[in-house]
């Protein structure tokens, strides 16, 4: 039986799913792509090989690993993209909420049954089907949940447009005590500069008390603003747009003094070790070419208190 315990993203990793690359499948076209980094590196024929993101994803296993980390993989599904863990279902407190994603995506969530088995019944909560929602969009902080969204009229006309504010308001219903903070980003399903394809590749606190963002990511300044009061400018590592889209906000946190991050974020790395944070560099950069990174292939499912 797993005993779930997340309520935040940097106390110490006991148990995370991570995702696979085994039988990704052929390239897509640049139609089929469902986020502009994809259709980018498509259009370019930079599209990452199977063989690289095995190894990437590998090398972030070893590191795991390394802290005594238990690590869960998804079955693997023949000819399907299960790299990015994150989105398909998400850990609040002690309960495992399964998301609403893309039709594309939808098969991703019966790879990982072995897991959920696992899981007492009564801790599973599937949200209704208007509640849309992927784990990308979802970020605690102890008594916060911060959430990523989209809020214009044409939010069914996104494919990079996840979350909806139905998830939201089920959300706060289901966990009452938790205090549920929205932001609304940009989204675009042709630039990867002008989209935060979620929240996480715009904002991510570390540490105890710091946090790695984007401001030009969030369409309302008033919700950035909030941030800068809730953490400190002082505590605030700002990216611009193009560091956004080259995943610089989407590292992953064993401990609160332990960061992994791609080898070539220099500008992260060296301000963590600034805190005196020990920083795993590793190769990630062929898996950012589909819109995502650390962060988005791991699903945590237990941490120790803080």
């Amino acid at each position: 039986m797993l005993e779930l315990n997340v309520n935040n993203e940097t106390s110490r990793l006991l148990a995370v799913l991570l995702g696979t690359a085994k039988s990704n499948g052929l390239a897509p076209n640049a139609e089929e792509c469902y986020d502009p980094k994809s259709r980018e590196n498509v259009l370019k024929g930079t599209y990452p090989t199977e063989k690289d993101m095995i190894k990437e994803l590998d090398e972030l296993e070893n590191v795991l690993l390394k802290y005594d980390v238990k690590v869960y993989r998804p079955d693997v599904i023949n000819h399907y993209n299960q790299i990015f863990s994150r989105d398909i279902g998400f850990v609040i407190d002690d309960s495992f909420v399964i998301s609403n994603i893309l039709p594309e995506r939808s098969e991703e969530i019966s790879a990982i049954d072995k897991v959920i088995d696992l899981i007492p019944k009564n801790k599973i909560i599937e949200l209704p089907g208007e509640c849309h929602v992927e784990g990308g969009d979802v970020i605690l902080n102890n008594d916060y949940v911060f959430i990523g969204t989209f809020d214009g009229d044409d939010y069914s006309n996104f494919k990079t447009a996840r979350t909806n504010y139905q998830a939201i308001q089920f959300l706060k219903k289901t966990f009452p005590e938790k205090k549920i903070i929205s932001f609304d980003l940009i989204k675009s399903d042709s630039d990867p500069k002008k989209n935060a394809l979620h929240l996480d590749c715009c904002m991510q606190p570390v540490g105890n008390d710091k946090l790695v963002t984007c401001p030009e990511a969030f369409q309302k300044s008033d919700q950035y603003d909030w941030l800068i009061d809730h953490f400190g400018k002082e505590n605030i590592l700002e990216m611009s747009l193009n560091e956004m889209s080259e995943m610089n906000c989407n590292f992953f946190s064993i401990d609160t003094n332990i960061v992994v991050s791609e080898k070539s974020f220099t500008k992260l790395n060296n301000w963590l070790r600034s805190f005196d944070m020990i920083v795993e560099e590793i190769n990630y950069k062929e898996i950012s070419k589909q819109g995502g990174l650390l962060r988005c292939s791991t699903l945590p499912l237990i941490r120790k208190n803080s």
